[in-house]
């Protein structure tokens, strides 16, 4: 018994808050790269709608409701301690 009395408590110790709770300059960083590549996705998708000749409405309509671009806002919202943006 004192076998799993000591495996529960190494997993208590790994879930302890202070351990894996990231720095400032840490959630800064990904916050940075988060930014990086959501400009990246725009500027590659507008590049590309550009080639397609589509209407900048149209292009500015996908952007803004481009899956991979609303999960990035999300993430970025909940780092920044934000209300996640809403897609309507």
């Amino acid at each position: 018994m004192s076998q799993s009395t000591s495996t529960n408590e190494q997993i208590n110790e790994s879930k302890s808050p202070s351990a894996t709770a990231p720095s400032q300059q840490e959630v800064a960083e990904v916050i940075a790269e988060l930014e990086q590549y959501k400009a990246r996705l725009t500027e590659d998708f507008t590049t590309t709608a550009k080639k397609a000749k589509l209407p900048k409405s149209m292009t500015m309509s996908q952007l803004k409701n481009h899956p991979e671009i609303l999960k990035i806002e999300a993430s970025l919202a909940q780092l920044r301690g934000e209300k996640a943006p809403s897609n309507g």
